[in-house]
């Protein structure tokens, strides 16, 4: 192998040296500034996308934020709504029934009234067919005639002593 070969060292060594230092020399002027160029690039926009997000999570949070504070105003305004809403309907609610129920006190008093009135015209027809019915029966059981003032002051002394 002429690789161990000490004569061909001196030319490997040259060549080594040669393309070690050229190798170099590209690397270093050409490649590795394209990579911290791609590498600078990406951390610009990985650091931009992260600003970037941050201010959309703020944004988010301020929306939210506004959202909640819609839903509780729109809430408080409903709740007032309501209870304005049930004062109104408990305040019809007590003049009707107030309505209603003087209605039905001025109907119950005129049918006490009428009552008074239907029993006052059956008791002045009672008092008539007692006394007619006194007599007859008297005549019937005793087999004499009784006058119309005798029987008149027997069924009102009967009417005295129940009431």
């Amino acid at each position: 192998m002429p690789q161990f070969d000490p004569t061909f060292w001196a030319p490997q060594l040259f060549w080594l040296v040669i393309v070690t230092t050229v190798l170099f020399l590209v690397m270093w002027k050409v490649t590795l500034p394209r990579v911290d160029a791609v590498i600078t690039d990406r951390q610009d926009r990985i650091a931009g996308n992260l600003q970037k997000a941050e201010t959309l999570k703020g944004e988010a949070e301020s929306a939210l934020a506004a959202y909640q504070k819609s839903i509780a105003d729109a809430r408080a305004a409903a709740q007032a709504e309501h209870a304005k809403a049930a004062a109104a309907i408990a305040a019809e609610s007590a003049k009707r029934e107030a309505v209603f129920g003087k209605r039905l006190g001025d109907e119950e008093a005129a049918a006490e009234a009428n009552i008074a009135a239907a029993r006052s015209a059956a008791m002045a027809q009672v008092k008539p067919i007692a006394i007619d019915l006194a007599q007859t029966i008297t005549e019937k059981l005793v087999g004499t005639k009784v006058g119309a003032d005798a029987a008149s002051s027997a069924v009102e002394a009967a009417a005295k002593e129940r009431a």
